[in-house]
């Protein structure tokens, strides 16, 4: 529907009539389609990449956990060879 109103071969009126919606109605879908219409191209590799932004930056939290828990763990051996513990 919106994309009649886009092709702009036949008018609101007629538009409205066809599909039993209101004139209004049509001329709002028209302007949101309009204004995302990108949206429909740039999703999915959006989304990718957000994905793959996601798993790198998982990845990165993981070696540090990783790496704080090996400083800990010395830490703790170091107080305790030392008698501080």
């Amino acid at each position: 529907m919106a994309i009649d109103a886009i092709k702009e071969k036949e008018t609101l009126q007629e538009l409205a009539s066809k599909y039993k919606v209101s004139a209004v109605t049509i001329s709002k879908w028209k302007a949101e389609f309009l204004s995302n219409s990108a949206l429909a191209f740039s999703g999915e590799a959006d989304a990718t990449k957000k994905e793959e932004a996601h798993e790198k930056q998982v990845k990165e939290l993981q070696a540090k956990i990783g790496e704080l828990t090996m400083e800990r763990d010395f830490f703790v051996y170091a107080c305790k060879k030392a008698g501080l513990k």
